[in-house]
């Protein structure tokens, strides 16, 4: 995949800005967040730890690498292999499911006995942080700055893969959440579409 850099980066910070209206969504029903839609399922709660445990590897990971490189802007983003890969293997492909599962690692699967608010607070601050590196990579390359992946320092990907790697992670787990509600059976009216910005 080769897009401009700056549309490339445009895109995302629209995906993080919908994540964010989501949680206004959440907000409304927070009597609901913690009941799990069907035995053994996440609660939204859950759901919102589990990329907070992510968010809690990758942001520092992603300041590192961007405070380490020099500045060097790129016109252009050219997806690497890997991270194209992952990138459409955790991508959700239309707005109303999730249709490839996959198996949680010990480290991100969340209890369920967590505070709402606690959780919440910290996926908006996370949010937040991402947004601000979204601007802080503007004049860096996204081709030339690597950042490891976290099952495995040794594999990394160019920082373009990394940012779309996390934010479609997060868009997949928002349909999961917004699909929660909708089976608990509350009003999924207020919730924002999640996949807004150009495809990447």
């Amino acid at each position: 995949m080769k897009i401009q850099q700056e549309v490339l980066l445009n895109n995302l910070k629209q995906d993080v800005q919908v994540i964010l209206d989501c949680v206004e969504a959440f907000r409304e029903e927070k009597d609901a967040l913690r009941i799990q839609p069907v035995p053994g399922q996440w609660s939204i709660t859950q759901i919102l730890e589990h990329l907070n445990s992510y968010g809690r590897y990758y942001l520092p990971a992603i300041d590192r690498a961007l405070c380490s490189s020099p500045s060097r802007r790129d016109a252009w983003f050219n997806s690497g292999f890997l991270g194209n890969y992952f990138t459409n293997l955790i991508r959700p492909a239309n707005v109303f499911e999730v249709k490839n599962k996959m198996k949680t690692q010990k480290a991100h699967d969340p209890e369920n006995n967590l505070d709402p608010d606690k959780v919440l607070d910290e996926f908006v601050q996370q949010q937040q942080q991402l947004l601000q590196l979204l601007d802080h990579a503007a004049a860096k390359s996204l081709n030339d700055i690597k950042v490891p992946i976290s099952v495995s320092k040794v594999v990394k990907l160019k920082l373009g893969d990394t940012f779309r790697f996390l934010i479609g992670h997060e868009q997949r787990h928002m349909i999961q959440a917004r699909n929660a509600l909708h089976t608990i059976g509350l009003s999924t009216g207020k919730f924002p579409a999640i996949l807004q910005a150009t495809p990447q």
